[in-house]
C-alpha cells in the first residue's frame, strides 16, 4: 500500500499519528518515488544473477542496484521468485525499491570474504570483529524501500562453534554478520519481508529518521544469542507495526549504542500491534543508553513468551523519559542463566554499568492496561547514582506462578559490575527500590496455587519515597506474611 504525500519532505500524517504527545510519523518516500509513472524495473537476472543457491549472486545483484540508483528514474530492483540467491554484502542506495518477489530467497554466505566490512559501527574492540560485516547495508540513503514477500535466510547454526548443554544455547564463532545495518537513512520503509535464522542482530536501524517497518516477519532461532529482532538505535520518528517476531534475544529494542559518530538521541518511536516471542526481553529500552531516549510508545502488543516482558535497562550516560507501555499482554518465565532476565513481568532499572561510569536519569514512565503471567516481579529499581522517579503503573493484572524448574528467588541486575549481577531476592508482586514518586493504581496481584517460599508481598518497597497504592487487589502470596504491602 502506498502513502501519498505532497511533493516535499514534509510528513503529512503528523497530526493523525500523535499519541499522547508522541509524534509517531512513519517513513514516506521522497516525492520522486511517488510519481504516477510505473517504476523502471531492474531485474537482477539480467545483470547476471543465477539463483541456484551455489553461485555467489551478490556481485550481480549489486550491479542491478547500482544501475537503478544512477538511472535517474523511479526504480525497482527486482529479485524474481522461485530462486535462491547466495549473497554476501549488498549495499542499497537512495530512491530504489529493493523487492523480493513472491517466494524469492536470499541465502547468506558463510564466507567472510563475501562481505564488505560494511560499516565500522562498533567501537568496542571486543565486539568489533563480530559486527564488522552485514548482509543488507545502506549508508545515508534517502527514499529507500525494502519490500516483497520473499525471505532472507541467515543460516545461524553455521556461524556457531557448538551447543552448550549447560547454558542451553549455541556458542558463536569469532565472526558472524548482522542481517541489516541501515545507517543515517531518511524516508526508509521496510515491509512484508521475512528474515530468519539471523546469526547476529536482525534489523539494525542506526541513526535513521522517518522510518516505517510494517508487517515484517522474523523467524530467528530461540537458542542463538544476540539475534535481536528489530533494533531502532539513535533513530527518530520510527513506526514499527504489525510485525511478528520470533527471536532468541530481544524482540524489539530501542537503544543508543556507543558509536564513533554521534547519531543523536532515540525519540518519537511508536511500536504497536506486534506479536513477539523471545527468550529475552519482549519490548525493551537499553541496555545501551549513551544518548537520551525519549517519547517512546509501545502499545497493543502480545508477548507470547519472554524472560522479561517489558524492560528498561539504563546503564549509561543518556537519560530515558516520557515512555509509555499500554494495552499489552505478556507472559514471562525463567530460561537458562545465560539469558538476561529472570522471568520478570516488568523490569525498569537504573544502575551504572561500571564503578565510576556516568549514568543518566529514568523518569516519567507510564504502564497502563497490562495483563498476563510471570514467574517474577514487576520491578522498579534504581541505585544511589540514579533514582527512577515519576513512575505510574495502572490497570496491571498479573498472575505470578512458578512453573519452570529453574531456581527462583533472584533478581537480574545485569549488565553491571557495581552490584551483584544475580541478586538473591524475594519475589513480591511489585518491587520498588531506590526510587521516588511511584504510583500504583487499580492493579491486581494473583498467585498460583502452590507459591514457593520466595514469593512474598503484593507490594514491597525499600528506600522509595512517595509510594502511592490506590485500589490494589490481592494480598501476599503466603498468609503468614499477614499483610499485602510492606514499605521500609
Amino acid at each position: 500500500m502506498h502513502h501519498h504525500i505532497a511533493p516535499t519532505r514534509t510528513l503529512t500524517r503528523r497530526a493523525a499519528l500523535q499519541t499522547g504527545g508522541l509524534l509517531c510519523a512513519h517513513a514516506l518516500f521522497a516525492s520522486s518515488l511517488r510519481a504516477s509513472a510505473p517504476p523502471r524495473v531492474f531485474n537482477v537476472l539480467k545483470y547476471g544473477a543465477i539463483g541456484d543457491g551455489v553461485t555467489l549472486d551478490s556481485p550481480a545483484i549489486q550491479r542491478a542496484i547500482d544501475a537503478a540508483a544512477t538511472s535517474g528514474t523511479r526504480s525497482q530492483v527486482l529479485v524474481p521468485r522461485g530462486k535462491r540467491y547466495l549473497v554476501g554484502t549488498l549495499r542499497l542506495k537512495s530512491n530504489i525499491d529493493f523487492h523480493l518477489a513472491d517466494d524469492a530467497q536470499l541465502s547468506i554466505s558463510t564466507r567472510r570474504e563475501d562481505y564488505g566490512a560494511a560499516l565500522p559501527t562498533e567501537t568496542d574492540p571486543e565486539k568489533a570483529a563480530a559486527v564488522q560485516d552485514a548482509v543488507i547495508v545502506a549508508d545515508g540513503a534517502i527514499g529507500l524501500r525494502i519490500s516483497g514477500t520473499g525471505r532472507i535466510e541467515g543460516r545461524a547454526r553455521e556461524f556457531m562453534s557448538g551447543y552448550d548443554q549447560a547454558g542451553e544455547w549455541w556458542v558463536p564463532k569469532a565472526w558472524r554478520p548482522k542481517m541489516f545495518v541501515l545507517t543515517a537513512c531518511r524516508d526508509l520503509e521496510v515491509r512484508d519481508i521475512t528474515f530468519a535464522e539471523a546469526p547476529f542482530w536482525g534489523l539494525h536501524i542506526l541513526g535513521c529518521e522517518d522510518v516505517l517497518v510494517d508487517n515484517v516477519k522474523v523467524r530467528n532461532l530461540l537458542d542463538v544469542p544476540n539475534c535481536d529482532g528489530i533494533d531502532p538505535d539513535h533513530s527518530r520518528r520510527v513506526e514499527i507495526r504489525n510485525c511478528d517476531v520470533v527471536a532468541g534475544d530481544d524482540a524489539i529494542v530501542v537503544k543508543c549504542s556507543r558509536q564513533a559518530r554521534d547519531y543523536g538521541p532515540a525519540s518519537h518511536i511508536h511500536v504497536h500491534d506486534c506479536v513477539l516471542e523471545t527468550q529475552d526481553a519482549g519490548l525493551k529500552i537499553g541496555t545501551e543508553t549513551t544518548s537520551d531516549i525519549h517519547d517512546i510508545v509501545f502499545e497493543r502488543c502480545r508477548i507470547k513468551t519472554s524472560s522479561r516482558g517489558l524492560g528498561i535497562q539504563l546503564r549509561d550516560e543518556g537519560s530515558v523519559y516520557n515512555i509509555t507501555f499500554r494495552d499489552i499482554e505478556l507472559h514471562s518465565r525463567f530460561y537458562s542463566a545465560p539469558w538476561w532476565g529472570r522471568g520478570e513481568a516488568i523490569s525498569f532499572t537504573a544502575i551504572p554499568r561500571k564503578p565510576g561510569s556516568a549514568i543518566g536519569k529514568l523518569h516519567h514512565v507510564v504502564v497502563d492496561n497490562v495483563t498476563g503471567t510471570a514467574e517474577n516481579s514487576v520491578r522498579v529499581c534504581g541505585s544511589p547514582q540514579s533514582r527512577p522517579h515519576d513512575i505510574t503503573l495502572r490497570n496491571i493484572a498479573l498472575l505470578f506462578d512458578k512453573r519452570s524448574a529453574y531456581p527462583g528467588g533472584i533478581f537480574d541486575n545485569r549488565p553491571t559490575s557495581v552490584t551483584t549481577a544475580l541478586e538473591p531476592h524475594s519475589t513480591p508482586g511489585f518491587s520498588f527500590e531506590h526510587a521516588d514518586a511511584v504510583t500504583l493504581t487499580d492493579c491486581k496481584v494473583s498467585w498460583g496455587e502452590n507459591p514457593p517460599a520466595s514469593f512474598g508481598y503484593a507490594v514491597e518497597a525499600h528506600d522509595t519515597t512517595e509510594v502511592k497504592t490506590e485500589r490494589l487487589t490481592g494480598g501476599p502470596a503466603r498468609a503468614t506474611l499477614g499483610k499485602g504491602v510492606s514499605i521500609s
